[in-house]
């Protein structure tokens, strides 16, 4: 039985496991073995007044988790996914699906009618948010720079 749990700092070592296992394998192959760079990652991911962690379980194991955090907007309040990832054993079989119809029931029964997240185009996840509804934005842009320190 799949169960949607918001997740706690009891969670953290679950979190944690599944994350690294999904990021640091194809397609993304993110390192995350500096443990203190993924530690103070995940912090600030979960840890901040707004932060929502959300999992999915089948019985006690951890198969997915969404962690973001609500914004209240002018529109509205939002949940903006900074992670979402499902467990590479189970992906494929409609557990991300299943997690996200959850997440926007859940979403719903609190007034929260929007999600909003980023990914990298051509990844996978591309193909499974528009599979899942999700529109891209043709006016939005995303920008970043680099300068000095770690490359």
């Amino acid at each position: 039985m799949l169960e949607l749990r918001v997740l706690t700092q009891d969670d953290r070592e679950s979190i944690t496991a599944l994350f690294r296992d999904v990021f640091s394998h194809e397609p993304w192959n993110d390192d995350w073995s500096d443990e203190g760079q993924l530690h103070a990652y995940l912090s600030d991911l979960t840890d901040q007044r707004c932060s929502l962690t959300l999992g999915f379980f089948d019985g006690s194991r951890l198969t997915a988790v969404s962690m973001g955090y609500i914004k209240h907007w002018f529109a509205g309040t939002e949940y903006l996914i900074d992670e979402f990832c499902v467990d590479r054993c189970t992906q494929g079989r409609g557990i991300g699906s299943a997690f996200m119809a959850e997440i926007e029931k859940y979403l719903a029964d609190r007034g929260i009618f929007r999600i909003f997240l980023q990914t990298d185009r051509g990844m996978p996840a591309c193909a499974f948010y528009i599979k899942n509804g999700f529109q891209e934005l043709s006016d939005h842009l995303s920008f970043t720079k680099r300068f000095g320190g770690n490359v």
